[in-house]
């Protein structure tokens, strides 16, 4: 199968756990509890991505500074576009506890919070496809890990959605599109950079990295830690274990 294609249907792949964790929730009212506990579990499997898979990938591939100066530049441009959003509704799009506003609240926050839905995915699509540049094929650690956290995202923002009284449309045009969106920027990210420098491919690599760091301290973990119980940092630890396991398992 030529690597253009394996991008584009890993990325979708990945994508498509958005609408997993969706439909699950359109379906069922998952009590608040589990779905901060499955939050939790998606961030510590995140970060460890993030440490052992990206940040060192980068590193290694391209140097210290590319890595350094795309993870800051990744963390800047995330947290500038969200800061943006914010303003328009998208603050809470990952929480299922009613914060999101409805429409007549605030007009144009359905907009707003599918932007904010899409700047969260891509940077972690991306990467699925450099990783096809780097390491001649997809990591086993990053899919798992890109997997298993868009699960609880869908999961909670829907939970959100519903509240905010947003029609199925809506919500599933909104989980739908980002996941074929995800697709191509997967396939984009390997496209665009196969002959690059290895320099840039860090930089590139550390800098979706980064906006993944900004996107776990800015909307995940928030949500994680919503409705705190004694377990809620041991999840997270839990997760974070799981995906090196993953990683390790698999290099």
């Amino acid at each position: 199968m030529p690597m253009w294609l394996q991008a584009l249907l890993w990325g979708t792949l990945a994508g498509a756990a958005l609408l997993l964790g969706s439909g699950l929730s359109w379906k069922w009212n998952i009590p608040p509890k589990v779905v901060s506990s499955v939050m939790s579990f998606g961030a510590g499997v995140l970060i460890s991505a993030l440490a052992f898979d990206l940040v060192e990938e980068a590193q290694q591939g391209g140097g210290l500074w590319p890595t350094i100066a795309g993870f800051l530049a990744g963390a800047l441009v995330y947290v500038g576009a969200n800061a943006l959003l914010a303003r328009s509704g998208a603050k809470h799009r990952k929480r299922s506890n009613g914060k999101q506003p409805s429409e007549q609240e605030k007009p144009g926050s359905g907009t707003a919070i599918a932007i904010g839905a899409l700047l969260d995915g891509i940077p972690e699509s991306v990467v699925l496809g450099l990783g096809l540049i780097t390491g001649g094929a997809v990591s086993p650690a990053m899919l798992a890990a890109v997997f298993i956290s868009n699960v609880p995202e869908g999961l909670s923002s829907t939970a959100g959605m519903k509240r905010a009284g947003r029609s199925p449309g809506y919500v599933f045009g909104v989980w739908g599109g980002i996941a074929l969106i995800s697709g191509i920027a997967a396939l984009i990210g390997y496209a665009a950079m196969q002959s690059a420098p290895a320099e840039l491919v860090a930089f590139i690599t550390a800098t979706a990295a980064g906006a993944i760091l900004a996107m776990l301290a800015d909307t995940m973990i928030p949500e994680a830690f919503e409705e705190h119980h004694i377990l809620t940092g041991l999840i997270a630890a839990v997760g974070f274990l799981t995906a090196f396991a993953v990683s390790q398992a698999s290099g």
